[in-house]
């Protein structure tokens, strides 16, 4: 197996198309097909499915885990040759010595990471601006529900994740990062008009709730355990700020994590409805100093949630 062979097989399946892929890797369709079908004939397996868009087959699934990571670690060597002082003790410390402090517009190392919602709009973007300023590192955050995305871990469309799974992926170590506390809340307009008598199990199943997305079991884990035979209205809103404004503004209530409302301005509707949310950083276990330098940013970062 060659590096451009394995880097095709990346490009296709991220940009889902062979023509996309062509674009990002510079070369026509033709030649990223054929570097394709020579690793399929290495190999001895189909690794794509070529529709569109396209999907990798089980086989090419369990061969790009390992692709992406010696993809990563060649792409840090690289750079390592072609900025020889930019990588220094500082990368495993967030500190100085990045490419864009003595070369302006180098290369970056890739590195994608995983979170959820509420982490990416509560305490996370601090570690977001310290690993772009620096310099070494092109992010790209991916999005996903804290139970789902060690998933992107396993399938190797992530390197690392912000996730409420302790169990580590195989391959991955894994530290605590501190807990997020949601909180049952709701606008005082909204209690004085659905719960004027408290917040009762009648109450609950007639007062509409607000959801973030389907994944999302907060609020009907609490349903569950104080009023099991509820089914109230749910609405829906996939964005963590807008979905606290749209419990402000009096759309229904929702599991409100303390980083949200900071002012206190939401009602509380039992002080024993709350939930701690636990969460994790796991990260491949690779001698990468850009991956060094991603994890002691997010642990930086995630110090407030000790607090």
């Amino acid at each position: 197996m060659e590096l451009d062979q394995l880097r095709a097989l990346a490009a296709v399946v991220d940009f889902e198309t062979f023509e996309a892929a062509a674009g990002e890797l510079r070369l026509t369709p033709s030649a990223v097909s054929q570097r394709i079908k020579a690793l399929e004939r290495s190999v001895g397996s189909v690794l794509v499915r070529r529709l569109k868009p396209v999907r990798p087959t089980p086989a090419g699934e369990r061969l790009l885990r390992s692709a992406r990571q010696l993809l990563l670690l060649a792409d840090e060597a690289v750079l390592a040759l072609r900025f020889p002082d930019a990588v220094g003790e500082g990368a495993n410390d967030g500190g100085a010595g990045h490419p864009s402090s003595a070369h302006p517009g180098a290369e970056r190392l890739r590195v994608p990471i995983v979170a959820n919602a509420d982490s990416i709009a509560t305490w996370l973007p601090p570690a977001l601006q310290e690993i772009a300023l620096g310099g070494r590192i092109a992010l790209e955050l991916l999005r996903d529900d804290e139970h789902a995305t060690a998933d992107l871990l396993r399938s190797g469309d992530a390197v690392a994740a912000v996730t409420a799974d302790p169990a580590p992926v195989q391959g991955c170590s894994v530290r605590p990062l501190g807990t997020m506390l949601y909180r049952a809340k709701a606008s005082p307009e909204f209690v004085d008009q659905w719960f004027p008598d408290g917040s009762t199990p009648e109450a609950l199943a007639a007062a509409p709730v607000m959801q973030y997305d389907r994944k999302d079991s907060h609020q009907l884990g609490l349903l569950a355990r104080v009023a099991p035979t509820a089914v109230p209205p749910q609405h829906f809103i996939p964005d963590s700020v807008q979905y606290v404004e749209s419990v402000r503004a009096g759309l229904g209530w929702g599991m409100v994590p303390d980083q949200q409302d900071p002012d206190h301005s939401l009602v509380t509707l039992n002080p024993d409805w709350s939930e701690p949310l636990r969460l994790y950083w796991q990260v491949w276990t690779l001698d990468s100093p850009g991956l060094a330098e991603v994890t002691a940013a997010v642990v930086r970062a995630a110090r407030v949630l000790a607090a």
